[in-house]
C-alpha cells in the first residue's frame, strides 16, 4: 500500500532520543494525550489544555527531574544525535533499512528541537512512596508511542530508561496501570518482568465527587456540643 501523499518516510539509520521535555513541547504533549485517549476509548474524559499542562508540568522555578511531575519526550531523527547531558535520558539507533517507515503525521509532530527531528511519544511520571518498603518510587502515569513507531522497541526503551533512573536513585519500585482489555500491553509488560496485579483495583475521586470534599473539615465535639 502506498504511503499517504503528505507522509514522511524514514529509512536506513534513524536515531531515537528520550529526553526531558520543556514548555516548547506542550502542544505535542497535548496532541499525544488526545491520541492516547482515543486509543483507550476515553475521549469523554479528555479535558487537557496547553495552559494547564504548562503550569503543572513546567512551573517556575523548575523542579529537579524525577522529584516531581516529570515529562519525557521521545524524538526520532534521520541524523545522528549528540546526547545532551542536561536533558538526554536514553538514546539508541534504529535500522530501518529492511523496512522503511512512513509517518503520515510527521509534519504535525516536528520537534521544537529542530534538526529534522519528529516527536513520536512521551512519558509522564512522578514520585510516590511505599510504606512496606519505606522507600520512594516512581509512578508512570502515561507512556505512549504514536502508531507508526510502535513495535520498534521504543516502548521498551522508554520504560527501561524510567526503571533505570529509579534504580539509580535508590527507589524501591516503579508502578503503572494497564487496561484489562489491552492484552498486547499486558504481554509486553510481563515480558519486561513486571507483575500485573489483578487483585488490586483503582479507587478514584474526581470531578463533582471530589468537589464535595472541598473545605470539609470534621470538628471534634464533645457530647454537650453535639446535643
Amino acid at each position: 500500500m502506498a504511503a499517504p501523499a503528505n507522509s514522511t518516510t524514514f529509512s536506513g539509520d534513524v536515531w531515537a532520543e528520550l529526553r526531558l521535555a520543556d514548555a516548547r513541547d506542550v502542544p505535542h504533549i497535548r496532541s499525544l494525550i488526545h491520541q492516547m485517549a482515543e486509543f483507550e476509548l476515553l475521549t469523554d474524559l479528555f479535558a487537557t489544555t496547553e495552559e494547564l499542562l504548562t503550569s503543572t508540568l513546567f512551573p517556575s522555578p523548575a523542579r529537579p527531574p524525577f522529584t516531581s511531575f516529570t515529562a519525557l519526550i521521545l524524538d526520532l531523527s534521520p541524523s545522528p544525535l549528540v546526547p545532551d547531558s542536561s536533558s538526554t535520558i536514553a538514546s539508541r539507533r534504529l535500522d530501518l533499512s529492511a523496512s522503511p517507515l512512513a509517518d503520515p503525521e510527521a509534519a504535525a509532530f516536528i520537534s521544537p528541537r529542530g534538526g529534522g527531528r519528529v516527536t513520536a511519544g512521551f512519558v509522564i511520571c512522578f514520585p510516590n512512596y511505599s510504606t512496606f518498603l519505606s522507600k520512594p518510587g516512581l509512578y508512570v502515569e502515561d507512556i505512549f508511542v504514536r502508531a507508526p513507531w510502535r513495535r520498534r522497541g521504543l516502548g521498551r526503551m522508554m520504560l527501561s530508561a524510567v526503571a533505570g533512573r529509579a534504580a539509580e536513585l535508590g527507589m524501591g519500585r516503579v508502578e503503572w496501570c494497564v487496561l484489562d482489555w489491552n492484552k498486547n500491553a499486558i504481554d509486553f509488560y510481563e515480558g519486561m518482568g513486571a507483575d500485573v496485579l489483578p487483585q488490586w483495583r483503582i479507587c478514584r475521586l474526581t470531578g463533582a465527587a471530589l468537589d464535595k470534599y472541598k473545605g470539609n473539615q470534621e470538628e471534634a465535639t464533645d457530647g454537650k456540643a453535639a446535643e
